[in-house]
């Protein structure tokens, strides 16, 4: 699998100023072997409530949990003592229960399923209002164990039978096989055409995701179709910034540049759109949503803490020919294969004050599966986080986003 740029990528970024403040106040104690922020007190976590599956390539290590639909939960380029990449939901895990609407165990990359919302939505019984009350994520893909085929110390794969039921009462039975491999730095060159500065750091892993039509009917556009959906939950800051390139042109020809109507329109003090680049500020503040069309979207994007250094990318595949993307907006839907193939959240306080995290996501979807009997989509994404000297981040900032360091630090003062 190739990603040469421009061709694919999608972003899981880092970068908790504090470490100390990712603890919540209700965890339970623990043996403190490592500090917290780190990987190893992460990996101490997750060992002690579900069994964890460790990749490793030298000091670049990954944690995954099978419970959790075989997501990766956390990494690190830098051994145990290193920081940890992922959000982590201490205080649900510890409860070992699912939660309403959304058990978010955290997980800096995760499989779910198009489209949310919509006539052919997933995650709304059919005939309820799309609001926050009827929405529900489905079991399989929210709290449901991914059964482990098999693991060395490089690659974990897994499977998943699954039964759904869309709000158009399209029933899909179909099977979920991913599987997650680390990578080194010269596949990452071999996949995207980028060299790595000697002097950084890196963890890199691919997951490769795909959905068969177990059932016996097609899946048709009349009745609804499915999109495998990646979302990673990372580590908000005041210093970070998610970073999306676009495709630039005309609206004319190429529609918005950007949607950001999907909580309410995006503040100008927290989302600037520059002549080939997307900013918007991953500091979980306040609650908002971005996405881009097929046409606007590249296959990569990234975030940079430019206090931390740290530079997270994650590319994705993005056919040209498709059958459209899966409209995920709460509501019916004029057209629903005029979907968003990428998305950005940062997370804020809801209404009631109530806060899922704080955290930010980096999302990526492929396109949505006309599949017939026994056939399958494929959805591949390459996660790599990067820490280094600024002098090597601001070379790999310029050539994939066009700017610097010191230009990201200042694009909103």
């Amino acid at each position: 699998m190739k990603y040469l740029i421009p061709v694919v990528c999608l972003a899981l970024v880092v970068g908790c100023n504090n470490p100390a403040s990712r603890k919540s106040s209700n965890e339970q104690t623990m043996d403190q072997t490592f500090q917290p922020g780190s990987f190893g007190y992460d990996l101490e976590f997750l060992s002690k409530h579900k069994k964890t599956i460790v990749l490793q390539r030298g000091e670049a290590m990954l944690a995954i949990v099978p419970d959790y639909q075989g997501r990766v939960m956390t990494s690190t380029a830098s051994g145990k003592a290193g920081p940890s990449f992922g959000w982590i939901n201490y205080g649900l895990i510890q409860t070992g229960q699912p939660a309403p609407h959304f058990s978010n165990f955290g997980g800096e990359e995760r499989f779910w399923l198009g489209p949310e919302g919509g006539q052919f939505g997933i995650y709304f019984p059919p005939g309820k209002p799309f609001d926050f009350d009827n929405w529900q994520v489905p079991a399989p893909i929210d709290y449901e164990p991914f059964d482990l085929v098999s693991a060395d110390d490089t690659m974990a794969i897994f499977t998943k039978d699954i039964q759904l039921t869309n709000n158009s009462q399209f029933s899909f039975s179909l099977r979920a096989n991913r599987s997650v491999r680390m990578l080194q730095p010269d596949q990452f060159l071999a996949r995207t055409g980028i060299a790595l500065p000697e002097s950084t750091k890196s963890v890199v892993y691919e997951s490769v995701n795909k959905i068969t039509n177990t059932g016996k009917l097609a899946w048709t556009q009349s009745s609804g179709l499915l999109s495998i959906w990646m979302l990673g939950q990372l580590i908000c800051s005041p210093s970070n910034i998610i970073l999306v390139p676009y495709v630039a042109g005309p609206a004319s020809e190429l529609g918005p540049v950007v949607n950001d109507a999907y909580f309410g329109k995006v503040p100008a003090d927290r989302l600037k759109i520059t002549d080939n680049l997307i900013l918007f500020k991953a500091d979980g503040l306040q609650r908002g949503k971005i996405g881009l069309s097929p046409s606007r979207a590249r296959n990569y994007l990234g975030s940079y803490d430019y206090e931390q250094n740290i530079l997270t990318l994650q590319f994705f595949t993005k056919p040209d020919h498709h059958n459209g993307y899966v409209n995920s907006m709460w509501e019916l839907q004029d057209d629903p294969y005029a979907g968003d193939v990428i998305n950005a959240y940062n997370d804020g306080p809801l209404e009631d004050g109530s806060q899922m995290g704080p955290f930010y996501e980096l999302e990526a979807s492929s396109p949505a599966a006309a599949l017939k009997p026994g056939e399958h989509l494929e959805h591949t994404n390459l996660t790599i986080h990067i820490s280094g000297q600024v002098e090597d981040l601001n070379k790999l900032l310029q050539t994939l986003f066009g700017i610097s360091a010191e230009e990201v630090r200042t694009a909103f003062n």
